[in-house]
């Protein structure tokens, strides 16, 4: 993989994003069956603690649900809610595995896992944080 792109780095308005980039963010779409085959696999793993099992699964069950924090119909902040939580689960989940777990159970290179845990954590870490105090504690 090419250079990573600094996380403080701004792109001016109507600039083209660097080709790397596009690269990078290729490789993260293509990452996502590999993605899914990690949780599925950490999901029935007995070495991953229950509750953090639960707290993925409540998310679930919070997507499909028609109950919002912030309603779908709010352009761009509908969904935000939606998108925080998924990350601070996935977050969760794949921290409480450990890192032993979740490299045995994964199939793609090593540095799309770095770049896929990075976004994951990014999106975990704008969870405000009284709710993550509160996930946490649903999730052991």
């Amino acid at each position: 993989m090419s250079e990573p792109v600094p996380p403080d780095h701004i792109y001016p308005p109507g600039s083209d994003v660097p080709v790397p980039t596009r690269a990078m963010l290729k490789e993260a779409i293509l990452a996502l069956p590999n993605l899914l085959k990690l949780l599925a696999r950490l999901m029935r793993d007995p070495r991953v603690p229950r509750r953090s099992k639960i707290l993925v699964g409540a998310t679930l069950a919070y997507l499909a649900s028609p109950i919002d924090l912030l309603p779908d119909a709010l352009p761009v902040l509908g969904q935000t809610d939606d998108v925080l939580l998924v990350a601070f689960a996935l977050s969760h989940l794949i921290r409480t595995a450990g890192e032993e777990v979740v490299v045995g159970h994964w199939d793609g290179a090593q540095d799309i896992l770095q770049l896929i845990r990075g976004i994951v954590d990014f999106g975990a870490g704008l969870v405000p944080r009284r709710l993550r105090a509160l996930l946490g504690r649903l999730g052991g």
